[in-house]
């Protein structure tokens, strides 16, 4: 069994650090600090933001502008944090680390984060990097533009490489806090355990077609006992 985790919203709170670095990486990589007004954030992918935030500034939408200004958000986000470490959601880390001593069960990342920050984000947090076997960030779809719903089959892909073995859809399962991660794990047949811990309540995440929505991930016994079950 495969279960993939989100980020933001789901293992830490991030409390708008990333859209913070976002926006004063601006004045390194252009000279002024770019506005996010009318750029969506919550769920998406993390070079959609760059290119949405790029043309929400007059800012041209070229492979060498994504690459500044993703590096200078790298070097934003590694400043904010050192002085204020990043705090994970009440339970994450214990469930995290219950979740890998499962029988039979793999831990992974499913994330709309860069690899470089979203690690950033996880160590700043407390969290284990050796605990996710599996790594799916949000530049790893192989279409142009990216789209969230590739991501769970580049997981399974990878999944097979590591373990030897194929995967059935429903032995995957995501846990996420956003419409985003819902409807990834159903584009995909998986099953999708979502948790309320980040800007979504449970009814727009039911409506999403989650499997279950639960309110954190205190209770790791229970909840890994529904992801077995």
């Amino acid at each position: 069994m495969l279960v993939l985790l989100d980020i933001d919203g789901t293992l830490l709170a991030g409390d708008g650090v990333g859209m913070r670095a976002l926006a004063a990486g601006g004045v390194d990589a252009f000279g002024r600090e770019l506005s996010g007004a009318g750029v969506s954030y919550a769920g998406r992918l993390d070079p959609l933001i760059v290119t949405d935030l790029l043309n929400a500034n007059g800012i041209e939408d070229t492979p060498e502008n994504r690459a500044a200004l993703r590096g200078a958000y790298a070097q934003r986000l590694a400043r904010e944090i050192r002085d204020r470490p990043l705090r994970a959601l009440r339970g994450a880390v214990e469930f995290v680390k219950a979740l890998g001593k499962l029988d039979g069960v793999t831990v992974g990342l499913l994330t709309g984060n860069f690899p470089e920050t979203g690690e950033m984000k996880l160590r700043s947090a407390g969290f284990d990097m050796d605990a996710f076997e599996v790594r799916v960030w949000g530049d790893d779809s192989p279409d142009d533009p990216p789209h969230r719903d590739h991501l769970p089959a580049v997981a399974v892909t990878r999944y097979t490489a590591l373990r030897g073995e194929g995967l059935h859809a429903e032995r995957v399962v995501v846990i996420g806090d956003t419409p985003g991660d819902v409807g990834c794990a159903r584009a995909g047949g998986h099953r999708c355990l979502a948790v309320t811990t980040g800007r979504f309540d449970a009814r727009s995440l039911g409506d999403a077609g989650a499997d279950r929505v639960i309110n954190g991930l205190e209770d790791a016994v229970e909840i890994a006992g529904w992801i077995m079950g």
